[in-house]
Formats: structure tokens, sequence, C-alpha cells
């Protein structure tokens, strides 16, 4: 395969972490995590309130 990185000998290369990860790593993960959780959160309370208030 043209994408194996391997020795002549056939043994396989070390790659470095930033090398085996070949992908750009954005910090926006954890705010996007965090404002789906709030939003969960906020709903589920709409849900609870609307439920507690009908009766």
């Amino acid at each position: 395969m043209s994408g194996d990185r391997h020795h002549d000998d056939g043994s396989p290369a070390h790659l470095s972490t930033e090398e085996a990860r070949s992908g750009a790593t954005p910090h926006m993960t954890r705010y996007v995590l965090g404002w789906g959780l709030a939003l969960v959160v906020i709903g589920f309370l709409a849900v609870l309130l609307y439920y507690m208030l009908r009766t």
C-alpha cells in the first residue's frame, strides 16, 4: 500500500505523536461539548418545569 510507512527491511516506521495524529486538533471541541451539555440540561429543566407546573 502506498500509505503504509515501512522501512526497506519491512519493519514499521516509528512516528512521532504529531505525525501519527495526521490531522488538525482544534481546541473548539471542548466548547461544542460544553454548549451541547448546557442545552441538554436546559431542555430537561424546561420539560420538568412544564410537567410540574401543569399539575
